[in-house]
C-alpha cells in the first residue's frame, strides 16, 4: 500500500500541469501515488499526463468523458490505495516539505486530518481579490480539535474556507464516513469539507502555508456570477439540512453555516437580472431559507 494518494482532477490545465506535478514529485517523501484523472480535456493535458506516467511509476492516469470536478475526484478515490489522501488542484504548487510535515504530525497524534494555510498565486500578478487562505493563527499545533467546536470558531472568525487542498486526510476516516463529492454542481467543496469537519473529534493544525493556489481569469472562482452559482450553493445547504435531520444536535450549527454562506452568496448575486432575482426570492421563501440572508443584503440583492 502507498502511504499517500494524491488525487488531481485535470481539465484543460496543460499550461500549468508540469508545475503542479513537479511540485508533487519533488516532495520529501517517496512512498506515494499520484492519481491524475483527465476529465475530458480538449487541450494537451492528457499528452502531458501520459508522458509523466511513462517516466515515473508513481504517476497513474485515468481518463473519462467530462463530468466535472466532483466525479473526477470520486474516480480518483475509487483507485486510491494510500493510507492518506490529498486532493490537489491541477494548477496549484506545493512546497516540498508539505507531505513530510503532514505525515509527521498525523503519525504523532493520529488525527483524522490536519489543516494548514495557503497563499494566492495570481495568474497576472498582484490582484485585489479578497480571498484569504491563512486561518491557523489562532489555533495551536499539538491540539486535537473537535470538528463542531472548530467549525463554530471558523464561522465566528469569518475564516471558514471550504477547500480540500488545505487538508491532509486519513483515508480510513473518509471510508468510515462514506464521504464522496456531490456530482453535477460547482462549489461541491462546501458540502464535502463541512461534513468532513463536523464528524471528526481529532483535527490537527499545522501553522504553515504549504500551497500556492493559482487564481486564473477563467477559473470557477473568477467566472461571471450566474444563477447556477446560487442554485449550487442552495443544493449544498439542502443536503446539509437533510443530513441534519439525522443528526438533530447539529441543526443549530448547520443553520449558522447557512447564514454565513448564503448571506455572502446573495450579497454577490445582486448582479443577476431582476427576473432571476425574483425567481430566487421565491425559492428561498419555499425552502424557508429567507432568515439566512440579512435584511441589508436582501435589499442589496433585490434593489441594486
Amino acid at each position: 500500500m502507498n502511504c499517500i494518494s494524491v488525487i488531481i482532477p485535470v481539465y484543460n490545465t496543460g499550461r500549468y500541469l508540469c508545475d503542479a506535478i513537479d511540485s508533487v514529485l519533488a516532495q520529501e517523501v517517496e512512498d506515494m501515488e499520484v492519481i491524475c484523472v483527465n476529465d475530458g480535456s480538449t487541450d494537451d493535458s492528457l499528452t502531458i499526463l501520459e508522458d509523466y506516467a511513462a517516466r515515473d511509476s508513481r504517476v497513474r492516469v485515468f481518463s473519462q468523458a467530462n463530468q466535472g470536478q466532483s466525479v473526477a475526484r470520486n474516480t480518483g478515490m475509487q483507485h486510491a490505495k494510500g493510507r492518506y489522501i490529498y486532493f490537489m488542484d491541477s494548477d496549484d504548487i506545493l512546497k516540498p516539505d508539505c507531505f513530510r510535515r503532514c505525515l509527521e504530525v498525523m503519525r504523532e497524534a493520529d488525527y483524522d486530518f490536519v489543516f494548514f494555510d495557503g497563499d494566492i498565486l495570481c495568474e497576472q500578478g498582484p490582484s485585489n481579490i479578497c480571498w484569504d487562505y491563512h486561518r491557523t493563527a489562532i489555533y495551536q499545533e499539538g491540539t486535537a480539535y473537535k470538528g463542531v467546536e472548530l467549525m463554530h470558531s471558523l464561522l465566528d472568525n469569518y475564516t471558514h474556507r471550504a477547500v480540500p487542498w488545505l487538508l491532509f486526510v486519513k483515508h480510513d476516516y473518509i471510508r468510515r464516513l462514506g464521504l464522496t463529492f456531490y456530482p453535477g454542481i460547482i462549489h461541491e467543496d462546501e458540502l464535502y469539507t463541512t461534513l468532513l469537519t463536523l464528524q471528526s473529534d481529532r483535527i490537527g493544525c499545522i501553522k504553515e502555508a504549504y500551497v500556492e493556489h493559482r487564481v486564473r481569469a477563467n477559473s470557477t472562482m473568477t467566472n461571471h456570477y450566474s444563477r447556477r452559482n446560487v442554485d449550487c450553493y442552495l443544493t449544498v445547504v439542502d443536503e446539509l439540512m437533510k443530513w441534519g435531520q439525522q443528526h438533530k444536535d447539529m441543526l443549530p450549527l448547520l443553520r449558522k453555516y447557512a447564514r454565513y454562506t448564503l448571506d455572502k452568496v446573495f450579497y454577490t448575486a445582486h448582479v443577476l437580472p431582476l427576473k432571476q432575482k425574483i425567481a430566487l426570492a421565491r425559492v428561498m421563501i419555499q425552502k424557508k431559507y429567507t432568515t439566512f440572508v440579512s435584511t441589508k443584503n436582501w435589499l442589496r440583492f433585490l434593489l441594486k
